[in-house]
């Protein structure tokens, strides 16, 4: 049984670390505002985006002569999986759901007779993985240093990305990466990136070409050549964005249920200190009472 100067010492120890969880808990409340702000302006210029696409798509439906970023190379053996995580813990399931993902898809890729390579974006998901891909991980990059991504650690990501496929290092690319819903809700997603995955939403393609309205210049070719690149990092530029406010929210319901735990746990230890004290006080006075009838 601990002494009363062990659970004194247990008690001051969970009561500092309680106001560690407490004091990241409200830094997390206060940067998570203005993630989830970034995050869902991000949304309807990748949605845009990707609708754009789409509608000048149109003109290569059937045709062998798309661009390699948009039909692809015509093979599909080697995968290229780009796993987006924090770069920093504590903060629940978050880094650990999100690698779970491409854990998952890589084994069924492997199982059928694919080849998979790692780009990690983040220390956390480069740890995770490498337990079991050690040997796939390719490359990882990390922005531990940068207090707030933009665009451009987006873009530069992408030429990467657009480098090794250039180089025939892989023929599919997908993007990993936590969708932000709510504080309590990250959802792990996966989007291929390459080829562009177009999502053709109803009224596009032949049905809404023959009442289209445009007139594009240059041709509609020359965009498309000139978007798919661009839609690469603004893809990757939203998966940051969503994991950025997706970290956030995560950290913040980790260090409040933390701090609610320490609260319980300082409870706990407070009453085994009581009644330790208790008892030693009782055990002392009828030391002294036995002693003064023996006198």
């Amino acid at each position: 049984m601990p002494s009363l100067k062990d659970l004194k010492n247990r008690i001051d120890s969970v009561k500092s670390t309680q106001k560690i969880t407490k004091a990241m808990q409200m830094v997390a409340a206060a940067k998570l505002r203005r993630a989830q702000e970034s995050a869902e302006a991000a949304r309807p210029y990748a949605e845009r985006m990707g609708s754009v696409l789409a509608s000048l798509a149109a003109v290569y439906d059937g045709q062998s002569d798309a661009p390699v970023l948009l039909g692809g190379n015509g093979r599909d053996q080697v995968h290229l999986l780009v796993v987006a995580t924090g770069e920093r813990g504590l903060a629940g399931g978050f880094n650990s759901s999100i690698a779970r993902l491409a854990r998952d898809h890589a084994t069924k890729l492997i199982a059928a007779g694919k080849t998979v390579k790692f780009l990690t974006v983040g220390r956390k998901g480069h740890d995770i993985l490498k337990r079991q891909f050690a040997d796939k991980i390719i490359e990882t990059v990390s922005y531990r240093e940068v207090k707030t991504i933009g665009f451009a650690q987006a873009s530069e990501i992408s030429q990467k990305v657009q480098a090794l496929f250039a180089a025939g290092e892989f023929d599919v690319a997908t993007l990993f990466y936590a969708k932000f819903n709510s504080v309590i809700s990250q959802e792990p997603t996966a989007k291929q990136i390459i080829p562009a995955k177009i999502e053709r939403v109803e009224g596009q393609g032949e049905v809404a070409s023959s009442a289209v309205i445009y007139e594009y210049e240059p041709s509609e070719e020359a965009i498309v050549e000139d978007l798919l690149p661009r839609n690469i990092s603004v893809q990757i530029f939203r998966a940051m964005l969503e994991n950025s406010a997706s970290f956030y929210g995560a950290q913040m319901s980790a260090m409040d249920n933390a701090t609610r735990n320490a609260g319980e746990m300082i409870g706990k230890l407070q009453l085994s200190y009581n009644r330790q004290r208790q008892a030693q006080i009782t055990k002392e006075l009828i030391e002294i009472i036995s002693g003064a009838e023996a006198l």
